[in-house]
């Protein structure tokens, strides 16, 4: 399908250093015909700021669904659309995604104004490896639902990017701690590139009681950079008894922690113990049982 002339620019925003806006970016803000804006206010602010006046549209995740159909009538009449988040680059953790893929659906053009996150400025100084990382944005806030994610992402060897809130920190930090393992090394930046930058770096279990003895730790957004785990040898336990420990405790437990014992009695690594307890429900275990049998 044929672009039109509207287009939607996604622009990248500073996380805290208002000189982080790009020379580009703030020429794409001002040639627009209309910015559409998680938060007004904020965004308001930055436009101020750089001298910049446009009409501003909010954006964001409980509404986003209800302005595509006007957001694409604009593109259709050949507007230029300015996407912007709170801070940082617009759709990592933040809305825009149903309007982009609307919108790319519809023929219109899509460009990135690249530019500030605070997911690439944590990696680029928390001194761990980077050559392949995954971001995990934010863990569940509920606790059942955090571990149980985290007993997933225990074994993962890529580096791992998470989103904190500064109330859940000291909680999260705990149960990331127990989930890897104390020693894995972490770093954690607060206020990334604002006044009150701080990055505090160690093992997870240092990074722990720091949270838990130093109030500072939870004032401020946060990014939390975790280490991967090693590469372990794969496991030399058989199937067929892994398949029958896991099938036991989960009568009784939920898949996580099944998993974890599972783990714990036959000597198999937690990752395929886990992968054996998701698989109950569509018949998996039951079939390697009856082969085993």
């Amino acid at each position: 399908m044929a672009a039109s002339a509207g287009r939607i620019d996604v622009i990248a925003t500073p996380i805290g250093n208002l000189g982080d806006l790009s020379p580009r970016a703030r020429d794409a803000l001002a040639q627009a015909d209309l910015v559409a804006a998680e938060d007004t206010r904020r965004t308001g602010q930055l436009l101020n700021a750089m001298g910049l006046s446009r009409p501003v549209i909010s954006l964001h995740e409980h509404n986003e669904a209800a302005r595509i159909d006007e957001l694409m009538a604009r593109l259709a009449a050949g507007a230029v659309i300015a996407l912007v988040s709170d801070a940082g680059t617009p759709l990592l953790s933040d809305p825009g995604y149903e309007l982009v893929r609307a919108a790319r659906a519809a023929g219109h053009d899509v460009r990135a104004v690249p530019g500030p996150s605070a997911i690439t400025a944590a990696l680029s100084i928390a001194g761990v490896p980077t050559t392949r990382f995954c971001f995990e944005g934010f863990l569940p806030a509920r606790g059942r639902e955090r571990r149980e994610r985290l007993s997933q992402l225990a074994h993962e060897p890529r580096t791992l990017v998470f989103f904190e809130a500064p109330h859940r920190i000291v909680d999260s930090l705990a149960d990331i701690t127990a989930a890897f393992g104390a020693a894995r090394a972490a770093a954690l930046g607060r206020e990334l590139t604002k006044a009150h930058e701080t990055v505090y770096r160690g093992s997870l279990g240092e990074l722990s009681q720091r949270a838990r003895e130093d109030a500072n730790v939870a004032r401020g957004e946060i990014t939390l950079v975790v280490a991967g785990a090693p590469q372990v040898a794969a496991s030399a336990v058989a199937p067929g008894e892994l398949g029958r420990v896991v099938a036991l405790l989960a009568k009784e437990l939920p898949p996580s922690k099944a998993a974890a014992l599972a783990a714990q009695i036959t000597g198999a690594r937690r990752s395929e113990a886990y992968d054996v307890a998701v698989n109950l429900g569509s018949g998996g275990v039951s079939s390697r049982l009856e082969s085993a049998g």
